[in-house]
Formats: structure tokens, C-alpha cells, sequence
């Protein structure tokens, strides 16, 4: 009886994920095999492994992995000075918040402070530098997509940082580990999930970013989802732009494996 009334709570659950995961992706699949004009061809994923799409895929992983390279530096001593502050869970309330506004209304407010005569300008002619093209530039495109994806980076090591067994580090210490041997040996090792967590967090919705390559790079910046977008919304190639998410859903897929969490052996 028990597992009947198990069952039927299971029945939503098992709905959503077919009609709102497994339905979407097979879509996608199944447009992948058709051209422009509708006929069956394999001829996108041959295009796929052409130069261009070549080039746009390594561009894609080279930037995701800037922007979780980025994350991880500044998001993991920030996690670790937030564990040892008083009142740290409203620290990290402060520091999720931003994460809370629309992804738009962020990267509009950026086009005013890296913009001409906005702030970050302003700043660096009061410093003496004078004035410096910033907006549309890799810098910018890096700076703000670290600042939008931190606090999904912060939170995870937080938490593993935070459930970590304090008589670890002492007993380190008591044995004559030094911090850096301690951080290295005890600390890092425990707190590996968190920053897979993280990494994962950050750098699976970096790889097919296209909003910020549009306004904060001015299509400098090419990546797989601004091709995505570009055969799907205006060269009506959904084809074409079906096999390319077949290949990123791969790689997700792939990085998801890579950097899931494993279960340790008991010793």
C-alpha cells in the first residue's frame, strides 16, 4: 500500500520531466536531421565539423572556462572569509541578492558603467588614465558574466566550507601542518564537491551564453549560443541550429559526468 501511495506522488514528477526535458530534447534531435527547406539530410552535422563551427565551439569552452577560472578565484577565499564572520548567513544573503534582479536589467545598467561617460570612464579620468574603450571588449564581456555567475560559485563552497568538521583543521595543525599544508591536504580535499558544484553551475550556462555577446561584447564574441540564436531567430535555420544544441547538450552532458560527485570508498 505504502509503495502504491509512493507511486502516485511519483506521477507529476514523471510528467514534468517527460513533457518539460525529455520531449524538448528529442525536438531538438529530431530537427536536427532536417535543412532549411524541410528534407531529411545529414548534411548539419557535417557542417557542424567545418572551421567555422570548429572555431565557434573552442571560442565557446575557451570563454566558459575564463569566466569559471574567474569565478572559482575570487568566489572560493570570499566563501572561506564569509565561514569565519559573525552573522555570515546575512552576508551571503547580500551577496545572492544581485542574482535576484533579471539578467537584462543587469547588463543594461553595465552599458552605463562601462559605457563613454559612465562611471568606470569617469573613474579612470579622475585617476589620470583618461578615457579607454571598454564596453565592447572581451574584458567587459569576462567582467560581467563573472559578476553575474559569482554568487552561483559562492554558494555551493560556502556550503561545503561551512559543513566542515573544524577538529580536522586543529588536528592538522596539531601535527605540524602549516596553513598552506592544511588549506592543500585537509581543507581543499573536503571541500572538492563544492567547487565541482560550482564549476559546474557556472560553466554549463557560460557555454551558451548570447545575451551578454549582443550587449555587453557587441558580437565580438561568438559562442555557440549566439549561433543558436542566430539560425533559430533570423536565418530560420532551425536545423542547423538544432544540431548545434545537440553537440552543446552533449558537452553538458559530458562536463556533468566529469565533475559529478562520486562516492569515496570507506577506508
Amino acid at each position: 500500500m505504502r509503495n502504491n501511495s509512493r507511486n502516485l506522488y511519483l506521477i507529476p514528477y514523471v510528467l514534468w520531466i517527460v513533457l518539460f526535458v525529455i520531449t524538448p530534447l528529442l525536438l531538438v534531435l529530431y530537427y536536427s536531421f532536417f535543412d532549411i527547406e524541410g528534407q531529411f539530410t545529414f548534411k548539419n552535422y557535417k557542417k557542424f565539423f567545418t572551421p567555422v563551427y570548429l572555431k565557434m565551439t573552442l571560442s565557446s569552452f575557451w570563454y566558459a572556462f575564463l569566466i569559471t577560472f574567474f569565478s572559482l578565484v575570487i568566489a572560493y577565499p570570499t566563501a572561506y572569509l564569509l565561514t569565519k564572520t559573525k552573522h555570515k548567513q546575512l552576508w551571503l544573503l547580500l551577496i545572492i541578492l544581485p542574482s535576484w534582479i533579471n539578467l537584462l536589467l543587469k547588463a543594461y545598467a553595465f552599458l552605463g558603467i562601462f559605457g563613454t561617460y559612465g562611471a568606470a570612464n569617469s573613474f579612470l579620468e579622475a585617476m589620470g588614465i583618461g578615457s579607454k574603450q571598454i564596453l565592447f571588449t572581451d574584458f567587459s564581456f569576462v567582467f560581467v558574466s563573472v559578476y553575474i555567475f559569482l554568487p552561483f560559485m559562492i554558494l555551493p563552497i560556502f556550503n561545503s566550507l561551512d559543513e566542515l568538521n573544524p577538529t580536522l583543521v586543529d588536528a592538522s595543525k596539531d601535527l605540524g601542518g602549516s596553513s598552506w599544508i592544511t588549506f592543500r591536504r585537509v581543507v581543499f580535499p573536503l571541500t572538492l564537491d563544492g567547487v565541482k558544484a560550482g564549476c559546474q553551475i557556472v560553466f554549463i550556462p557560460a557555454l551558451s551564453l548570447f545575451m551578454l555577446t549582443r550587449l555587453i561584447a557587441g558580437n565580438r564574441v561568438i559562442t555557440l549560443g549566439t549561433a543558436i540564436e542566430q539560425h533559430f531567430l533570423v536565418t530560420q535555420d532551425w536545423g542547423m541550429g538544432s544540431t548545434i544544441a545537440v553537440f552543446l547538450i552533449i558537452a553538458m552532458i559530458l562536463i556533468m559526468v566529469l565533475t559529478g560527485r562520486r562516492k569515496r570508498g570507506i577506508l
